[in-house]
């Protein structure tokens, strides 16, 4: 059996990546590249590829997890024999687990002859996803209170603007990044995450074009006040990655989400705006806008 060997992600590591993940149909928003490289350090990301199959893992203080990985069906069961070799080896006193997996591969584990794995539904990963019409048209009574919020926003800003992310407001957008962070740090200064998070999206913007991304902007006369970005996930579906906007104007949340979706991605069927990640707020604005379905995702662990 050939060895796997594991190395740091790059910037220069998107085709491979995207080979990988867009001969499938994946539903699950942690699969794309955008997603990896962002929290690449903070997790500490690792992968490789072999025989044709990608492998990703991630590990901290407690744990060395394996991600899905991802290539043909009929290479899964092997796969999984590789991936408990290779945890065995790195995660020494640490609890060793998958991560984050598909319904299909939580089935290929359950079958898996050689272990019995523990698999348990993370419903705080689990990814909102809605239909892109009802995030244009917010029609019905079930979204009257997000049109009310939409049209306060347009009557108080009738000269508000959106435009798609482009080089030229980049730095705008920085700027508003900055100022939502520094009001956050204030609200929660001991949570490291907060930082982290305003890196990850800086070093974003640097790469921009060659991440491939749409993003969209609304500017309140020369400043933005709101912005956005995501990318194609499969087919039928955009994901949205990051979205931030001034939380003292009024409707500004809905004016951005709704102008995104109409603007770069009327064409999708599906809008997957990620987890809530178990937060009580994020849940209840996730579920606010009626997702249609939720992505599952499963942890596992050797039983």
């Amino acid at each position: 059996m050939d060895d796997i060997n594991l190395k740091k992600l790059t910037c220069a590591d998107k085709k491979i990546f995207d080979k990988y993940f867009g001969v499938r149909y994946c539903e699950n928003a942690e699969y794309t590249f955008t997603n990896l490289y962002m929290w690449r350090d903070m997790l500490n990301l690792q992968w490789a590829v072999e025989d044709e199959v990608l492998y990703i893992f991630s590990s901290n203080d407690k744990n060395f997890s394996a991600w899905q990985p991802i290539g043909a069906q009929d290479k899964m069961q092997d796969a999984i024999t590789k991936i408990l070799r290779v945890g065995e080896e790195n995660r020494g006193e640490r609890q060793f687990r998958f991560v984050d997996v598909e319904k299909i591969f939580a089935d290929e584990l359950e079958k898996y002859p050689h272990a019995k794995f523990e698999i348990t539904a993370e419903r705080d990963d689990f990814d909102y996803v809605y239909l892109a019409q009802d995030l244009i048209n917010l029609s019905g009574r079930k979204f009257h209170g997000k049109k009310n919020h939409l049209n306060a926003f347009k009557k108080e800003y009738p000269d508000a603007k959106y435009l798609p992310i482009t080089e030229e407001i980049i730095p705008k957008c920085r700027e508003e990044l900055n100022l939502w962070y520094a009001n956050h740090k204030r609200a929660n200064p001991d949570d490291p995450f907060i930082g982290y998070e305003q890196a990850a999206i800086h070093e974003i913007f640097d790469h921009f074009d060659a991440f491939k991304l749409k993003g969209g902007a609304i500017l309140i006369g020369d400043k933005v006040v709101a912005f956005t970005f995501g990318e194609k996930l499969n087919s039928d579906t955009a994901v949205i990655h990051v979205e931030k906007a001034d939380p003292t104007i009024r409707g500004i949340y809905v004016a951005i989400n709704q102008n995104f979706v109409e603007h770069e991605w009327s064409d999708m069927i599906y809008i997957n705006r990620e987890e809530d990640m178990g937060i009580d707020g994020l849940r209840q604005a996730k579920e606010s806008y009626r997702p249609i379905k939720m992505i599952e995702k499963f942890n596992a662990t050797l039983a």
